[in-house]
């Protein structure tokens, strides 16, 4: 007797049954419904822009140079610019997978109707992932392309910090579906602020972490943005380093952890 085919670890952690491979119905229909709400699809983008322009040009010219993640010193501008690079790609990624998920799930009960096609909760939750990926994705790329403007991408490593960006938001994407599906009402997205405001404050992007204690550089080091900065920042200085695979493995991890939870908390909602 043939030996049955083994199933992928992470495929045994989904709903059975909760997969039809059409999760790129929902892009054709985010992208359809976003046709005339365009404005508020890119708006997003121009809030790291303007912390470039007031602080890396107008801060960093009090500041001077500083040491970069190789050693060598640049401007406050090159410094910092990475880091809004990352907070980007999560903001994107973060606000379109919480907000607009809650409304379709809680509210417009879409989700509900979508199920009734030959659509299942695994592609409910990979195919708004992919939008939000695609939004974080496209507030990266806008950026990288005001980063050369300002000419603050000197390495070719540069080019690989687009790829990066994206695999940032689709983890941000996936764990902020799965932060949604445990809420309960607006209120509690008072604590999806809670967590991203101190990231983009405290996880090095507008000072190293060297200026802080080494208890506190401890928990620094645990955030996910921080682990986003430091990938972008080195990408973009060219101090590529076997550590940043060390980066990209707790984004891996991320990934399959948010859409795990997410798949099968959707299954819980809208199928039990």
């Amino acid at each position: 007797m043939p030996a049955p085919p083994q199933v992928p670890p992470i495929l045994r952690m989904l709903p059975a049954g909760g997969y039809a491979g059409r999760s790129r119905m929902l892009l054709l229909r985010s992208a359809t419904a976003s046709r005339r709400t365009w404005m508020a699809f890119v708006s997003g983008f121009f809030e790291p822009v303007f912390y470039l322009i007031a602080m890396g040009q107008g801060l960093g010219s009090l500041v001077g140079e500083l040491p970069g993640p190789g050693g060598e010193m640049i401007s406050y501008a090159a410094f910092i610019a990475p880091g809004l690079l990352a907070a980007s790609a999560m903001n994107g990624a973060v606000f379109d997978s919480t907000y607009n998920v809650f409304f379709k799930l809680k509210y417009a009960r879409l989700y509900d109707a979508m199920l009734a096609t030959p659509l299942g909760p695994v592609d409910i939750a990979l195919g708004e992932i992919g939008w939000a990926l695609i939004r974080g994705g496209l507030y990266a790329t806008g950026f990288l392309s005001v980063m050369a403007a300002f000419g603050l991408l000197t390495s070719p490593w540069a080019l690989l910090a687009l790829p990066a960006a994206l695999v940032v938001a689709f983890a941000f994407a996936a764990i902020g579906m799965a932060a949604t599906s445990f809420m309960r009402s607006w209120q509690d997205f008072d604590l999806v602020t809670l967590a991203i405001l101190p990231m983009f404050l405290f996880a090095t992007t507008f000072y190293p972490l060297s200026v802080y204690p080494r208890w506190l550089q401890l928990v620094v080091g645990c955030l996910p943005l921080f682990h986003a900065v430091e990938l972008m920042r080195a990408l973009t200085t060219g101090a590529v380093h076997l550590g940043l695979l060390g980066h990209l493995a707790y984004f891996l991890v991320m990934i399959a952890l948010g859409i795990t939870v997410a798949a099968r908390r959707l299954d819980v909602l809208l199928l039990k």
